[in-house]
């Protein structure tokens, strides 16, 4: 019983962390290199795309959604999607994919080392090439070279009252039950003496 219990635990504490770190903001130094827009209909893999509801056709399958190529420092290339998620999960409230398409084409970048503009892109989600879904580009914006440091001051601040929050539950929690257990072991303590 005791592994099925740990089993529970590791199953419940993994969502939790999936689910935080698909759906928290994340940066990526890259180069941008094109952008372009493609016709998609999201089959099996819709969990991971952005609602259609957001000034789209509701009741059409397929739609056009727009894509930014780029490149790391390593050379590793990354894709990402660029939608509107609206006013639905996550939280972002992006209504803007044709501006930041268009800041993105602006932003386009050949490989000559010299003249390379490197951006830091912010978005959500995951890359899997195999379920073909990608993380969709939130904000852009230049930086010095690929060596920039972001400091994620949301992430940091959203963890510590995270933490802070789960510590005011436990204690409460502890407290609680002390308080309903002392009459017990008083009771019991007076049976024995």
């Amino acid at each position: 019983m005791v592994y099925v219990k740990w089993g529970l635990r590791i199953v419940f504490w993994g969502a939790i962390v999936a689910f935080l770190h698909y759906t928290l903001p994340q940066h990526d130094i890259v180069r941008i290199t094109d952008t372009y827009e493609k016709r998609v209909n999201p089959g099996e893999n819709a969990l991971f795309w952005s609602n259609a509801n957001t000034g789209e056709n509701v009741a059409a399958t397929e739609r056009d959604v727009f894509f930014i190529q780029t490149f790391r420092a390593n050379g590793r290339p990354m894709i990402y999607r660029n939608e509107d998620t609206g006013w639905g999960w996550p939280p972002y409230f992006k209504f803007n994919a044709s501006n930041l398409q268009a800041q993105a084409s602006d932003l386009i970048s050949k490989r000559a080392a010299e003249a390379a503009q490197w951006v830091a892109i912010r978005h959500y989600g995951w890359r899997n090439e195999f379920l073909s879904i990608y993380p969709n580009a939130v904000a852009i914006r230049p930086v010095d070279g690929p060596d920039a440091r972001i400091i994620p001051w949301f992430n940091i601040l959203l963890f510590t009252g995270l933490a802070a929050l789960f510590w005011a539950i436990r204690v409460r929690w502890k407290r609680f039950r002390d308080r309903r257990r002392a009459p017990e072991r008083d009771e019991w303590g007076e049976d024995t003496a």
